[in-house]
């Protein structure tokens, strides 16, 4: 099992690129599904969670050509010869549920084991199974796995019980090749869902509406080949900002999109700082410490929930006092009494955290618990004084391209160490 050895504090400089969004890319992968055609993928990361998809797909029957340098796959669903999402595939990436509306949509029928994934509080699927019923879908629950069959979906007006990103996902890849129209009320509106429609529609699906709370989608016979290129990760970009913010120094982000990155920006913006928008790219300054800043994690546009443990290593070094509230998942604290071993003063009642500034914060030997927990564990220990070590790093690998590189760029002291 790797690790992180970090040694802080240290001012960041200089520049970096940021790679494409995980979050867009499984489920844009899954839409290879649908078709018998090839699908062709620009800024692909070499991620963890892409790589486990790319074996299940291949396992599928679906003919999968990655060139990583490149950030470039072609996949192409005309083998596609089973209908079986077994649980050693899945155990480790909640993504894998996106198989199950566009296999179901193709194929008629479906086995996909329940999904594993980082173990931040409860993520039901039956926000996915409930709207696939709406469409005619029968589907039972056993022993681990979901079976779903239907003949011929048809379209059907589906209103979700909460906001859900794979659940609007799922539902609206299996929407492209089901019967009629359908209307997904309550959808989510994230950047990534809007990217995957625009890579359906590019592919010959009708839809209407994504980055709405309605999204519309008229059903198709077939999807044909297409191209598409994946947007920026702004996760990642939010990251490397509370690097700075927490660090100091001055960096420039290339591939930078403002416009996805709803409300997380502006909160960022509030920790202080210079921050200068420039062609293809974003220059993020700190001279000073920064402010405390409260949140509250919500859907798109809202603060987003993965970007809340980044936040409070910046806090937990800022001049001030900050309240978060996560609003989303109830579990999603794990990480604090790891920065309160670093003498982060923390105080956590229920789903909200208390944070008061501290100048300094201590090293120490930290375990992650789930991925976005370990950034925010990474950029605490970049601001602490001494060497901390960072274990269970492969959370991180799921989500940011070596990042430990990534930051070495930047004058950063982190070594990866292997057992």
């Amino acid at each position: 099992m790797e690790k992180f050895k970090v040694n802080g504090p240290t001012r960041l400089l200089g520049e970096i690129f940021l790679d494409g969004a995980k979050n867009a890319c499984l489920p844009i992968f899954c839409a290879s599904l649908l078709s018998s055609e090839e699908l062709r993928v620009f800024n692909v990361p070499r991620l963890g969670d892409v790589q486990t998809l790319m074996a299940l797909l291949r396992n599928l029957g679906v003919e999968v050509e990655v060139d990583f340098e490149g950030k470039t796959c072609v996949l192409n669903g005309k083998g596609l010869s089973s209908n079986l999402v077994s649980y050693e595939l899945v155990k480790t990436m909640r993504a894998s549920i996106l198989t199950l509306g566009p296999l179901l949509a193709r194929l008629g029928e479906v086995r996909v084991s329940l999904p594993g994934g980082c173990a931040i509080g409860q993520r039901p699927v039956d926000q996915h199974i409930k709207g696939l019923e709406k469409m005619g879908a029968e589907i039972t629950l056993r022993d681990g796995y979901i079976t779903a069959k239907a003949r011929k979906l048809k379209g059907a007006r589906i209103v979700t019980d909460l906001v859900t990103v794979t659940g609007t996902e799922n539902l609206m890849m299996a929407a492209c090749l089901a019967e009629g129209n359908t209307v997904i009320e309550n959808a989510a509106r994230e950047p990534e869902i809007v990217d995957l429609a625009r890579c359906l529609i590019s592919m010959g699906a009708k839809i209407q509406g994504e980055g709405t709370d309605i999204i519309c989608v008229e059903g198709v016979n077939q999807l044909h080949a297409a191209s598409h290129r994946v947007i920026p990760d702004r996760i990642e970009a939010g990251t490397f900002i509370c690097a700075v913010a927490a660090c100091g120094g001055s960096v420039f982000v290339r591939n930078f999109d403002k416009a996805i990155m709803g409300l997380s920006y502006e909160k960022l913006r509030l920790c202080g700082g210079e921050f200068l928008e420039v062609n293809g790219g974003l220059m993020v300054n700190f001279a000073k410490r920064p402010k405390a800043v409260s949140y509250q994690t919500a859907p798109y546009p809202g603060f987003a929930t993965d970007m809340q443990a980044q936040l409070m290593a910046v806090n937990a070094v800022s001049d001030g006092v900050a309240l978060i509230d996560e609003s989303i998942f109830e579990n999603r604290f794990m990480h604090v009494s790891e920065m309160q071993r670093m003498g982060a003063d923390i105080m956590v009642k229920g789903r909200t955290a208390i944070v008061q500034g501290k100048k300094r914060l201590s090293a120490a030997k930290l375990m992650a618990t789930d991925l976005r927990a370990s950034a925010g564990l990474v950029l605490a220990a970049l601001a602490a004084d001494g060497e901390s070590v960072v274990d269970r790093i492969y959370h991180l690998d799921r989500g940011y391209v070596n990042m430990d590189k990534k930051l070495a760029q930047l004058g950063a002291d982190v070594l990866r160490i292997k057992r």
